[in-house]
């Protein structure tokens, strides 16, 4: 693994998602010879910040929603953040510019199973919708010229239609479990999701030789799992 240098002046942050998708991204934190301290492990602890073995490289533990904000205003120089927060977010200060691989779903609009024999999304002019991705979904409608009222929740998605919010919902699936447990189908696909290392752009200018060593040190450690 090549040595990467920090300015102790200037110490570098790293944003991490909260939730499953550290369990995917940890073989990758160890190819890269990142290893926090034995806090960030601790179930129990509330520390948000982590040192690292690496001196002047810290990480910080947020919301998997989060990560891009962090990134693009410079709470933390570069994180790990999924396609759809990057979509969603759509900020130029955020650059990604490596795809991880890890954490694969796609995000997909659903209805109830009862309404999809007879439903035709082709003819749809108006559309009320639930979704935690409104800037996604009116982008995704408009392009085709269908108007998208989209009602903002950030979780229970599948709730929605149940309880009379909207008939339809754009959310993440991975294994339609949850559709399917809710009596929802998927009726149409909007993108497919993975995680990605995103870098701020600023970063990526001022300091430039860092920041792509960075890049080069997780693009290595992930053609090191492949071999």
């Amino acid at each position: 693994m090549n040595v990467i240098r920090l300015d102790a002046a200037e110490p570098l942050r790293l944003a991490l998602p909260k939730g499953r998708i550290l369990k995917e991204l940890k073989p990758i934190l160890e190819a890269a010879d990142i290893h926090p301290e034995a806090a960030f492990e601790d179930p129990e602890t509330r520390k948000l910040r982590f040192s690292t073995n690496i001196p002047g490289l810290e990480i910080v533990r947020v919301r998997s929603f989060d990560v891009a904000s962090f990134v693009a205003f410079g709470g933390a120089d570069f994180g790990i953040a999924g396609r759809d927060v990057v979509m969603e977010f759509d900020d130029p200060e955020v650059y990604a510019p490596l795809d991880l691989g890890i954490g694969y779903c796609r995000l997909a609009v659903a209805e109830p199973a009862a309404m999809a024999p007879e439903d035709d999304p082709t003819r749809w002019s108006h559309v009320r919708i639930a979704t935690k991705y409104p800037n996604i979904t009116a982008k995704h409608f408009a392009a085709r010229g269908v108007q998208a009222e989209c009602i903002k929740l950030n979780g229970a998605m599948e709730l929605a239609p149940v309880l009379g919010l909207c008939s339809r919902i754009v959310d993440l699936v991975s294994t339609g479990s949850t559709l399917k447990a809710n009596g929802l189908v998927e009726i149409e696909h909007i993108a497919d999701i993975s995680s990605l290392l995103i870098v701020n752009r600023t970063q990526m200018k001022t300091r430039s030789h860092l920041m792509r060593g960075w890049i080069e040190r997780f693009r290595s450690a992930l053609d090191a799992q492949v071999a």
